[in-house]
């Protein structure tokens, strides 16, 4: 592992799967089953366990736990402090490990400092879901979330600017930063070529 980062006071257990590139910072510890693709960043006082997968230039910033049954794929951004939960409905006397949910993030999705995210819910690529909100459903690809729950209040780029596409129906617009033209169709929005 000379090709990953560690910090001395980090623990990375036996058959963890880390890839090139990869920075584990002050008080981090990453179970042995755990898969990371490569440059990804994990602050301080983060946790990943073993039936977890993490994609490539992924950031998990400082107090973040990636419990098991967690999926995230590439380009993904976990804010500090942000929950996931695998248990729905957690008792400390009853033992729940055979019912964890899986959880997925898709690619380039945003994941706000100290929002929430409840088990068995699908992240869309690029939401981009708010500070604090609780996200308790599947989120559409693009889609902004903010909120106790987390409810859409409009649609974000790849570049992570807020489009101005209207919630439902059919639109197009333009991303000002990139000049990538977003489509909105029957309320999903996407990349829009002209070919």
């Amino acid at each position: 592992m000379t090709d990953i980062t560690i910090h001395p006071t980090a623990i990375v257990d036996d058959g963890a799967k880390i890839g090139k590139g990869t920075r584990v910072w002050h008080w981090a510890h990453i179970c042995g089953g755990a898969k990371i693709g490569k440059n990804c960043s994990f602050g301080q006082n983060t946790f990943v366990g073993n039936d977890v997968v993490i994609g490539n230039n992924v950031k998990v910033q400082n107090n973040v736990s990636v419990y098991d049954a967690v999926t995230i794929e590439d380009d993904v951004f976990c804010g500090p402090s942000m929950v996931f939960t695998n248990v729905y409905n957690p008792r400390s006397k009853i033992e729940r490990k055979s019912e964890y949910l899986d959880t997925l993030v898709k690619k380039g999705a945003t994941l706000g400092a100290n929002c929430t995210i409840v088990c068995g819910v699908t992240v869309g690529q690029f939401a981009f879901v708010g500070a604090g909100a609780v996200v308790n459903k599947d989120i559409p690809a693009y889609a902004l979330m903010i909120g106790v729950p987390a409810r859409q209040i409009g649609w974000m780029s790849e570049y992570g600017e807020q489009l101005d596409l209207p919630l439902e129906g059919d639109a197009i617009t333009v991303c000002s930063h990139t000049g990538q033209r977003y489509k909105l169709e029957n309320s999903i929005c996407k990349l829009h070529s002209d070919h």
